[in-house]
């Protein structure tokens, strides 16, 4: 782990269960590191300033000012301002999407069938979609704060004709992204499974959560180096809370 957990820094830990939903907030300072417990998984993300609301994950910013179209270690999710939300720290898997989407009721039932609560009880078929919007809800948002989202642990690439492939057990039982939070976030996740997953079953996998105190980053920081746009954007974010 990036940094040592002790009975003085650990803020606590959680089990997202398959097909779960959840948001909770992460301060400035502090680090939360995903689990695929049983490999497969998936974790669709949204991310917010917990402050300013209207200011949020912008997916095109990140991947232009990085020159990429996915994630790992050192890379920076940007807002739409320019400011830097969290950092990838740590990450044994190698890549995660950014431009797949999540899936939506009509997917899931053309996909998976049709398993409603009333039919199924807690069997019954979750989405991504809204599953987000019942936890953008808690908040005083809805399902135009919906903007393109992160996919943990999953990998979609493009061939030469730019056709998405979907990469089948790219993530292993054990692998582990650990995010820094340079503000103040609103963090919403939906454990679903990703839209182009071309298993006919419906069966999303659970994640495990730890959070802790980091401390911010100093000058050498890797992921502030990692590109020079990013110097910029740890600059702009810093002056946010000066």
């Amino acid at each position: 782990m990036t940094e040592a957990l002790s009975k003085t820094n650990l803020l606590w830990e959680e089990m997202l269960p398959a097909g779960a939903h959840w948001s909770f907030q992460m301060k400035r300072g502090t680090a939360l590191r995903f689990t695929d417990v049983e490999g497969g998984a998936n974790l669709s993300m949204l991310l917010y300033n917990l402050d300013e609301k209207l200011e949020r994950y912008n997916m095109p910013d990140t991947l232009k000012a990085q020159h990429t179209a996915h994630l790992t270690k050192g890379f920076v999710l940007y807002s739409d301002m320019g400011r830097v939300l969290a950092s990838v720290i740590e990450d044994s898997c190698g890549w995660h999407d950014t431009i797949g989407g999540m899936t939506n009721a009509a997917l899931v039932e053309k996909k998976y069938g049709k398993a409603n609560y009333q039919n199924a009880r807690n069997a019954m078929h979750r989405n991504a979609r809204d599953s987000c919007i019942i936890e953008l809800g808690k908040w005083g948002l809805g399902k135009r704060d919906i903007v393109p989202n992160l996919n943990l642990f999953s990998k979609v690439s493009a061939d030469d004709a730019g056709g998405l492939h979907f990469e089948t057990n790219h993530s292993k039982a054990g692998d582990i992204v650990e995010l820094r939070f340079e503000m103040n976030v609103l963090v919403v996740v939906s454990a679903s499974q990703h839209p182009l997953d071309p298993n006919p079953q419906y069966a999303p996998k659970p994640i495990a959560l730890k959070a802790w105190r980091s401390g911010m980053p100093n000058k050498d920081d890797h992921c502030r180096n990692f590109r020079p746009e990013n110097v910029r954007g740890f600059y702009n974010t810093e002056l946010l809370f000066r």
